[in-house]
């Protein structure tokens, strides 16, 4: 069977505030659409993934998706029901798992459950019990309702596809608020298998803040090793830690030779296990030739952060006989600290001499070395 996730994002998300609908907000790093569809993207019996998204949010869906294989986004409509009815005329496959953005911690366990239900079933939803007193309430608390046999229902929900597409042809009625309604009232069997706390849905400000709280818990921390070192060359003065050093000589190098953001923009990356500056913005390139290095820091973390990672503390050691560092370390500290979005207090610069040995004791060049700490989530 192949089978296509359609996840539905076309809602406005005003409840939540935030400027932007909530699905292109960030969540620890990441917009919340990006992580709904990475954990069915990430799926092996996924085929496809396909996204609902609302009439004006092209430019949001394309930055929050840049990379991710979804398709053509499809064109959502006033309602969650005609979205998902715009959704199921465009996908293909046979089988499809139709879920919300606002969901956006979908287990692969879950997907697996839904999925070996269909054998036997026409559909199927994830169900989590009720444990809480249920009661009807408006100004007061009235009287309570039997909880006994009540679940909560989640997303993803699994269906054969033409099944859905058929029983959202025959629906009449109000708009409904998930599909186990529609199939239900087509005549389908739809199967209730154990759901998950993390599909907890994001309505509210408390929810989000519980959201950010559980993905900081499941960061582990990282730390990277970074060492550049430049020669010195041609008039000062010269780029060090992001500013401009006045000294008689300058450093050669094929960007503006800035030794110490190199070091801490390779510490980053070893961090993150994403290679090195070299790989990034390799010295063959000529448009990296003079570059500001402050692009390349500033990338590294960017980097970080798209994938939910923070950076946390940063620290550089510059080995030098000359210019002396002790004078221009409060500004080397804030600028760095400006480049990553840290507090200068993250940042630590701190320098030494050599003692007369070696190339930068006969005052032939500049190194540095640094250390980054950050927090990621585990590799999968």
């Amino acid at each position: 069977m192949t089978v296509t996730a359609l996840i539905v994002a076309a809602g406005s998300g005003e409840r939540l505030g935030g400027g932007i609908p909530k699905q292109y907000r960030p969540l620890g790093g990441k917009p919340v659409l990006r992580r709904a569809v990475e954990a069915f993207a990430g799926h092996p019996l996924v085929d496809a993934v396909r996204v609902v998204i609302g009439v004006g949010h092209d430019e949001l869906a394309a930055a929050a998706l840049e990379g991710v294989d979804v398709g053509e986004p499809i064109r959502g409509g006033a309602r969650r029901a005609d979205s998902v009815r715009a959704g199921l005329a465009e996908c293909a496959g046979e089988q499809v798992l139709v879920h919300d953005a606002a969901r956006p911690f979908c287990p692969p366990q879950v997907i697996d459950r839904l999925l070996r239900a269909l054998g036997g079933h026409d559909g199927a939803a994830p169900v989590l019990p009720v444990d809480d007193t249920l009661a009807r309430a408006q100004q007061v608390i009235g009287e309570p309702i039997d909880r006994a046999g009540a679940v909560r229902v989640q997303t993803p929900q699994a269906f054969g596809l033409d099944g859905l597409r058929r029983a959202y042809e025959r629906w009449q009625g109000e708009p409904p608020t998930d599909e186990t309604s529609v199939a239900r009232a087509a005549g389908l069997s739809v199967a209730a298998v154990e759901g998950d706390p993390l599909l907890g849905k994001l309505t509210t400000a408390a929810d989000w803040d519980r959201a950010e709280a559980m993905l900081a818990a499941r960061l582990v921390s990282r730390t990277g090793m970074g060492f550049d070192v430049h020669g010195f060359a041609g008039d000062g003065p010269m780029m060090l830690g992001g500013i401009a050093v006045r000294h008689s000589r300058g450093l050669a190098g094929h960007s503006d030779a800035d030794v110490v953001l190199h070091a801490i923009t390779d510490a980053l990356l070893g961090a993150a296990g994403l290679g090195d500056i070299g790989d990034h913005f390799p010295p063959s390139d000529a448009q990296w030739r003079g570059a500001p290095s402050d692009r390349f820091l500033a990338h590294a973390a960017e980097l970080i952060r798209a994938r939910g990672g923070i950076i946390d503390h940063v620290d550089c050691t510059v080995i030098a006989e000359e210019p002396r560092v002790g004078p221009h370390r409060a500004a080397m500290r804030a600028r760095i600290a400006a480049i990553l979005g840290l507090d200068p207090g993250a940042v630590s610069i701190k320098a030494t001499t050599t003692e007369g040995l070696g190339f930068t004791g006969r005052r032939e060049g500049i190194a540095a070395q640094a250390v980054a700490s950050i927090r990621m989530e585990p590799a999968r």
